[in-house]
């Protein structure tokens, strides 16, 4: 039988009569003794248990039986419900004031009225006590009572209150008014091991205080003799062998009818695994708060368990990530032991520190000289006297082994239950400790570092790079800039994948560490541009380190099962020359770099003064473009197509020009790249369907016969999602319908076919605009996409048709492009028809249609008006 079960609450206890019978000598009989002497305390008083918000848990039957409930009936009483005061002997006080002091710990005696469920009064000499969990919360509320009772009966009760308080798990003093203990439970001997005749007449503060000289314990205890309200407190002290237990002591002080101090009653209650929780949490958080480093608060964990348990020293060791050892904290071992671990891997055989790490569980080693998982390893302790061992894994909250936490002693033993409370406590505040540090490391690699390639991101680059500046300048030495950006990465990305994609990225990142000399600085910008900063080159070496890495790059690279064969585009800037900090240096190594790519790619290209007014000039012709969009100041031209057989109008293709105040016409061949590389490219094709199509309505309320307009559109307009909306919002709003309107793809969006773009696509058709793909016949990759998009009709390039009277290959591939629209029964459009010999060939070879300057060049809209009337 448990002793807490006095005050659990239980049903009433059941007598086996087979055990009655049993004489109640040696063990069996004390056990009998003890059970008769608890259904006797059963019996006689009224148990039961509240929680903290004062729901009734449990009750006896003398309870229920007092108060007329049914078990089920009552549990779903409250304390408010069925108490109507509460008297201590200083007059009624409130159930909520007294309930407040409960959930603060206080006990409570004194007498209570209860309400039965008939309607009557129920007197009752109670004694709530609060509990608390391991955390020191109060959760649950004891209640001793019993009736109120002649004082013939109070020998009995009198009686069985003493069994209860020896049974309890509590230790219980009572000291007379010099202070000296008259007193004393057997839970008393049970919880510090001193007997009554050890602790009669001793002073409870000099008794606990374990002969320690700071006397801290003494001071501590002696400071409830004056406390008249009653006296609550966590206090340390030490049982009879010197073992440090925390206690919370809960004294009441007793007075006579003057006033009088008669007698302290002192109940102890061990709370030594929620106290040790609590103060080494409350240092090693505070220590965390405070930003110690890791090896500082493994030092403070380690002193502080030395201090309360001297026998032991402590040890911390990290296991990395490659599953050695790396001692963090060992205050009290010999350096040379801790030096000797360093870098050990762990194993099934490898100490207790390196197999508990390994086996991810506890190894205890009472006896290092003959236990067989030291018998490489104890010759380092041995010397040292250490004798036994105790290791226990300290794991991640995924289940990781990150470190070990580990006892050693000078004599061969096996560890106590106080060890185990302070291991327990310990591995889980070292876990804590570790895994903030992994936090902080890996909140350190994703601000300096790039996550995909580990290289050093913008943040860290710049910072090295200014570092290497400052330097170089004093010594008058030059830094080389060089900004590194793949070739066509994005079709990478789009044929194969972005796994693929980020794979190249990795294996470009290792080559150029590899590439890179011990001084220069390899870093990862954004996407596929990199940068390698290389301080005290020499100028004439320069170029030839760039093209090794050039050629470098250019080698195959295996990914994914895939062979893929790269090409880099390289610009090159120079301190001091080309800029005097990192961001001018970083800015003229990109506009070098785009030089490179504009001259064909897979080359390098060093910054220069025009290049700088090239940029400038590109940077005040975007704004100029912007404010042209905002002021509506583009227009659209339109250039007829005609049916090459009869002559009849085919249709319309809109053209956007662009005459600047003072810059002049800006070629389209010039804006329209640049409002692609600057975002303003979206707005441009809006613009142009909006004016396109009620430019149409307006020829068409004049009474012009104009079967349909073609408006260019470029990959980054088919990535909106709402262009479909749109669109058919626009032909709504100027009457048109669908087949009214031709829009011309580009390569570009056939490069860019992405699951959006394709939906994109269907929508269009499925609403029933049509598609031209112009150009065509000049991409390397039309053809191979081509199947995967839904287009009307294919418009052959000016570049074949300028070639036809002459060149045997236009022709050829002219033909080939015809041929390729009939087998799809697409009809094709000939751009850049300026004679007849190119008309009567393209008849010859079945073009449907064609536009260049034979027929008109491209008009404003009031030209092209005048134009089709005087057809």
């Amino acid at each position: 039988m448990k002793p807490d079960l006095l005050f659990s609450g239980m049903e009433p206890l059941m007598l086996d009569t087979h055990q009655a019978s049993v004489s109640s000598a040696g063990p069996q009989g004390a056990a009998w003794h003890t059970q008769n002497y608890l259904a006797s305390m059963d019996r006689a008083l009224l148990l039961f248990d509240f929680d903290a918000d004062g729901a009734l848990l449990k009750a006896n039957a003398n309870f229920l039986a007092a108060v007329g409930y049914t078990r089920e009936e009552a549990l779903t009483l409250r304390h408010d419900m069925l108490c109507d005061s509460m008297d201590e002997g200083k007059g009624i006080a409130s159930g909520e004031r007294i309930w407040t002091r409960l959930r603060r710990g206080e006990h409570f005696s004194g007498t209570c009225r209860y309400r039965m469920k008939d309607g009557g009064s129920l007197w009752i000499e109670a004694t709530y006590l609060p509990l608390p969990d391991e955390d020191g919360a109060i959760t649950r509320v004891s209640v001793v009572s019993r009736k109120s009772i002649a004082d013939a009966e109070r020998q009995e009760e009198i009686r069985l209150l003493l069994l209860g308080i020896n049974e309890t798990g509590n230790a219980v003093a009572v000291s007379g008014c010099d202070g000296r203990i008259v007193y004393v439970n057997d839970g008393f001997q049970r919880m510090l091991g001193f007997a009554r005749g050890d602790a009669l007449h001793q002073e409870l503060g000099e008794l606990l205080a374990g002969g320690r000289p700071d006397g801290g314990t003494r001071e501590e205890l002696d400071r409830r003799i004056a406390c008249r309200e009653g006296f609550h407190k966590d206090v340390l002290v030490y049982d009879r062998c010197g073992k440090p237990l925390w206690v919370s002591v809960m004294a009441n002080s007793v007075f006579d009818d003057r006033g009088t101090l008669v007698n302290i009653v002192d109940v102890l209650t061990d709370i030594t695994p929620t106290k040790v929780h609590e103060v080494l949490q409350r240092r090693v958080l505070q220590a965390m708060v405070n930003e110690a480093s890791v090896v500082e608060v493994m030092n403070m964990v380690c002193r502080e368990v030395e201090r309360l348990a001297p026998e032991v020293a402590a040890t911390v060791l990290r296991v990395d990530d490659t599953g050695h050892l790396r001692p963090l904290a060992s205050p009290s071992m010999p350096d040379a032991y801790s030096s000797a671990l360093d870098g050990v891997k762990i194993g099934p055989n490898v100490g207790a520190c390196g197999t508990s790490a390994f086996l991810g569980r506890p190894v205890i080693v009472p006896d290092i000289a003959t236990d067989p998982l030291w018998d490489d390893y104890r010759h380092l302790p041995l010397p040292e006297d250490i004798k036994a061992c105790w290791s226990s894994p300290i794991k991640s909250s995924d289940g990781r082994v990150i470190g070990t936490f580990g006892f050693y002693f000078r004599e061969r033993r096996l560890p106590d239950d106080f060890h185990h409370r302070l291991v327990d406590v310990c591995v889980y505040l070292c876990a804590l400790a570790l895994e903030r540090e992994e936090a902080r490391a890996r909140i350190r690699q994703l601000a300096f570092y790039d996550e995909l390639t580990g290289l050093p991101n913008r943040n860290l680059l710049l910072a090295q790079a200014e570092q290497a500046i400052a330097r170089a300048e004093p010594e008058r030495k030059r830094v080389a800039v060089l900004f590194l950006d793949l070739d066509r990465f994005k079709q990478v990305n789009d044929t194969l994948g972005h796994p693929i994609g980020d794979a190249l990225l990795r294996d470009v990142a290792q080559r150029l560490r590899r590439l890179a000399r011990a001084s220069d600085i390899v870093g990862r910008l954004s996407g596929d541009e990199f940068v390698m900063l290389m301080p005290d080159f020499e100028h004439g070496r320069l170029t030839a380190a760039a093209e090794h890495v050039l050629v470098a790059l250019a080698q195959p690279f295996s990914v994914g099962g895939v062979t893929l064969n790269p090409s880099v585009s390289i610009g090159i800037s120079v301190f001091p020359e080309n800029g005097r900090d990192m961001d001018t240096l970083l800015r003229h190594a990109d506009m070098a770099m785009y030089q490179a790519k504009t001259a064909g790619r897979n080359r390098i290209s060093f910054f220069s003064a025009e290049m700088n007014r090239q940029a400038q000039e590109r940077l005040a012709l975007e704004a100029a473009l912007r404010d042209a969009l905002e002021a509506k100041a583009l227009r659209l031209h339109y250039q007829p197509q005609v049916g090459l057989k009869n002559g009849s109008l085919y249709g319309i293709e809109a053209l956007a020009r662009w005459r600047h105040p003072t810059l002049g016409d800006i070629s389209p061949a010039r804006f329209v790249p640049l409002a692609e590389e600057c975002g303003l490219i979206g707005d441009l094709g809006d613009w142009a369907l909006r004016e396109a199509c009620s430019q149409l309505a307006i020829w068409r309320n004049n009474g012009l016969r104009v079967p349909s307009v073609s408006v260019n559109l470029s990959a980054t307009n088919f990535h909106n999602l709402n262009l479909p909306r749109m669109i058919a919002a626009t032909l709504a709003e100027f009457g048109l319908a669908p087949a009214d309107l031709m829009l011309e793809i580009t390569e570009g969006v056939v490069l860019d076919a992405t699951a959006g773009t394709l939906r994109t696509i269907a929508e269009l058709h499925r609403l029933g605009v049509r598609l031209s793909m112009d150009d065509f016949g000049t991409g390397y990759s039309s053809l191979g996409h081509l199947r995967r998009l839904i287009v009307d009709e294919l418009k052959l390039d000016r570049s074949f048709v300028q070639g036809l009277e002459s060149d045997d290959a236009a022709r050829a591939l002219t033909s080939a492009v015809i041929r390729i629209g009939e087998s799809l029964s697409l009809p094709v459009v000939a751009e850049g028809v300026e004679n007849e010999e190119q008309r009567r060939f393209l008849i010859e070879q079945g073009c449907a249609a064609g536009q260049g300057f034979l027929f008109s060049p491209p008009l404003p809209a009031g030209e092209l008006e005048e134009w089709l009337r005087g057809r």
